[in-house]
């Protein structure tokens, strides 16, 4: 089955779906590794670890293929991409879910915010009107059915913009459009996550973002609301952040040790030693 037809499937069985939010091929090959049959690509993350800037719609639409495609060919699990506002009108949001079709991809999210976008836990957000919204997942679906092997989610920022009314009239008629799954960020406590997923058909995905505005549950507790999909976008940079901060220390220090760090041989394993060298004596002349 291909990509698009892995996460279908997860979308359809049992139970709700954990995704890490992944930002490079390590990340994501630690993911599948631990476990975990999907991920999600971060465009925050993906911002913050390729050019060291923030989600505020700095990052081009080449890098984030870029950086999507090797994330997806290193791993066998489907990965939802982060495809921010389209990168322009609706013609650009046809070339942006095509694009990361090709780039191995099974689902590109859509979101409904102005250009220059940013992060949906930040301030400032300002969205389109509805129907240019529309306009856009419309140009998504349609790039699906004309051929793009690939789901769309369809994103909404308009509850810190126009409040939750307007946000979940957004996602119903996304869902009206085609969309596969809806995403109504920042929802800002427990009774508006039940709204919104009482009141739109479809999977939903929850957004946890450690210290966000959206209260910070368990995969449980979001599959009991009725969340389909569950992320922690930026749970493994922060991770790796605090990781590295500790070692940058000792070193700095003039400390040296291999406590509290993976081994060397690990690191190989990791990135494909064990099979590089297989393949290279496959083909020797010896």
């Amino acid at each position: 089955m291909s990509q698009a037809d892995n996460l279908r499937q997860l979308l359809s069985d049992n139970g709700i779906v954990p995704m890490p939010g992944v930002f490079d091929s390590v990340s994501v090959r630690l993911s599948e590794r631990a476990g975990f049959k999907s991920a999600f690509m971060s465009g925050f993350m993906v911002s913050a670890s390729r050019i060291g800037m923030p989600d505020t719609g700095l990052i081009s639409y080449a890098e984030m293929i870029d950086q999507g495609r090797n994330i997806c060919d290193a791993v066998s699990i489907p990965v939802i991409g982060d495809g921010d506002t389209g990168f322009g009108n609706a013609v650009n949001v046809k070339r942006t879910v095509n694009g990361f079709a090709q780039a191995g991809f099974a689902c590109v999210m859509i979101e409904d915010q102005v250009s220059p976008k940013r992060c949906g836990h930040t301030q400032g957000k300002q969205v389109v009107s509805r129907s240019e919204a529309c306009q856009r997942l419309q140009a998504a679906v349609d790039a699906r059915e004309e051929g793009a092997n690939i789901l769309i989610m369809a994103r909404t920022d308009a509850n810190a913009t126009d409040g939750l009314n307007e946000a979940i009239k957004r996602c119903k008629e996304f869902r009206n459009i085609g969309v596969d799954i809806t995403f109504l960020e920042a929802p800002r406590d427990i009774d508006e996550m039940k709204r919104y997923c009482d009141e739109v058909s479809g999977p939903k995905m929850a957004n946890m973002v450690e210290q966000g505005k959206t209260p910070f549950l368990t995969p449980a507790e979001l599959e009991a609301i009725g969340y389909k999909i569950a992320i922690w976008p930026a749970a493994l940079l922060l991770a790796a952040i605090d990781g590295m901060r500790t070692e940058l220390e000792r070193l700095a220090s003039g400390t040296v040790g291999n406590d509290g760090k993976a081994t060397f041989l690990e690191l190989q394993d990791i990135v494909g030693f064990p099979n590089y060298f297989e393949q290279e004596k496959k083909y020797s002349n010896e």
